[in-house]
């Protein structure tokens, strides 16, 4: 299998194609380009946009293969969206929000951060600290916007001490599956009001 299948694979390109890999350094490096047959999207509201220009180059980081570093360089191109009334940059489906790593990576890099001290995985990764919180950030949000509460039937409400003192979080579990569901400081009727 050809490294540009293994990265379409693990990609999500609709709208685009790998044009080339070429080894950089010590790493990989997947150039992307636009796919003809899709039209262009606006990246707030995801409606069709026409093309204006283009951005200048970005990088993003992707999972490793075989050890081996990846990044995906890509131009974004900005839109003008009829909806939004204004300039936007395209929808780019491998990434959430201004992040310089792919959603994937994000997901692969908090696998790892539930296992090892934070610190730990950006030496691994050779990233900064504040990237593994950011990739943590992307799948926390992630899981809780596709999170389904609808089978709760039983919840149990505890309030445990962060720290030496009078400083407390306020814990709501699913009595049934023993799961978290919500977590929040403080301990009073306003901090539980904001999860229902």
């Amino acid at each position: 299998m050809l490294v540009e299948q293994i990265i379409k694979e693990t990609v999500d390109l609709q709208g685009f194609r790998v044009h080339t890999v070429t080894k950089r350094g010590k790493g990989l490096i997947a150039e992307i380009r636009p796919d003809a047959r899709y039209s262009i999207r606006c990246g707030t509201c995801n409606a069709p946009a026409r093309y204006r220009d283009r951005r200048n180059v970005r990088f993003f980081r992707h999972v490793p293969l075989w050890n081996i570093p990846v990044w995906l360089h890509y131009r974004p191109r900005r839109v003008y969206c009829s909806s939004c009334k204004g300039l936007r940059v395209e929808k780019i489906p491998w990434v959430t929000g201004k992040h310089r790593f792919t959603t994937a990576f994000a997901g692969f890099m908090a696998g790892w951060a539930r296992m090892l001290p934070w610190c730990t995985v950006a030496k691994l990764f050779d990233c900064a600290w504040g990237t593994v919180a950011s990739a943590v950030k992307v799948v926390v949000d992630y899981g809780l916007e596709h999170r389904d509460l609808s089978s709760i039937t039983h919840i149990g409400i505890d309030e445990i001490s962060r720290k030496k003192g009078h400083v407390y979080l306020t814990n709501v579990y699913d009595i049934h599956s023993k799961t978290l569901i919500w977590s929040g400081e403080g301990r009073t009727k306003e901090t539980l009001r904001r999860l229902f």
